[in-house]
């Protein structure tokens, strides 16, 4: 008997790979959901899974061929341990990959930049996501949702600069897309929800919902690198804010139809998901 091939989703108990896992399971597509401790998943095979550790690697990629790929948390180099796999799913079989990027990052930028711009030469099927910054990092585990739950406040180096943020559904329902779709909805997805928001409005919108008093400070770029530098190795905590600043300069400030051309319906606003949250 032929089993059908499956999708590989790395970080699949994460934001973005945890509702792609549900989102092709609920559509009879095979996942291996993988994830460091081989966390049970419904309706999915679970698989240990770390970038850090090649030997799990083989098992992983047994029976696959597509992936949808989470660079390593934290990770100012993903590419170092991320391309050697990348090459080993090429030569085990994999013909599609969807890599999860960022709205800052393009190809041969910095990080996982340079992942996407090694992508064309190593499969024939490909496509990246780049998100503007999730919506729910203001409900989730995020430094700015503790930030929201504990002191009413949301602290930013982005002044008043504007940011396309676009709900995980949205994403996740464009990923399966772009992993099943005959054709690759495109190699390049900027991802963005409705409308461009800046952290004062965010702030204004949560108080509103939610009932909470919630306020914006504004911090100067060395005050936010300084305070990630306590969290996090201090040359990515230096690069989470300057993408910050690169915001305040008016980086973000745009709105895509992606999610609209891909998946035919319009992306869910930041109200919408505060209100499906409450």
């Amino acid at each position: 008997m032929t089993t059908t091939p499956a999708t590989l989703v790395v970080g699949a108990t994460g934001t973005t790979g945890s509702r792609v896992t549900a989102r092709l399971t609920a559509t009879g597509h095979r996942v291996k959901a993988a994830s460091r401790n081989a966390t049970p998943v419904p309706g999915a095979e679970p698989v240990a899974f770390d970038w850090y550790e090649p030997g799990t690697h083989a098992a992983a990629l047994d029976g696959v061929d597509r992936l949808y790929l989470v660079p390593p948390v934290g990770d100012s180099d993903p590419a170092a341990v991320m391309l050697p796999f990348l090459r080993r799913a090429r030569a085990a079989g994999v013909r599609r990959a969807v890599l999860l990027s960022s709205s800052a990052v393009p190809a041969g930028g910095p990080a996982v930049g340079v992942v996407h711009e090694a992508l064309p030469g190593l499969f024939a099927e490909w496509a990246v996501l780049r998100p503007s910054w999730f919506m729910q990092n203001f409900t989730g585990t995020h430094l700015h949702a503790r930030g929201i739950r504990d002191e009413g406040v949301i602290r930013s180096a982005a002044g008043g600069g504007r940011v396309g943020f676009v709900d995980a559904e949205d994403i996740a329902a464009v990923a399966c897309h772009a992993l099943t779709d005959d054709h690759v909805p495109g190699p390049d997805l900027v991802l963005t929800g409705p409308e461009a928001l800046g952290y004062d409005d965010i702030a204004a919108i949560t108080t509103e919902v939610t009932g909470r008093s919630v306020v914006h400070h504004r911090l100067s770029y060395e005050q936010l690198r300084d305070r990630l530098a306590a969290l996090m190795p201090a040359e990515f905590a230096a690069l989470l804010a300057g993408l910050d600043r690169a915001v305040a300069q008016g980086a973000e400030d745009r709105v895509t139809d992606t999610v609209r051309r891909v998946t035919g319906r319009p992306p869910g606003s930041f109200r919408a998901l505060l209100e499906r949250e409450e």
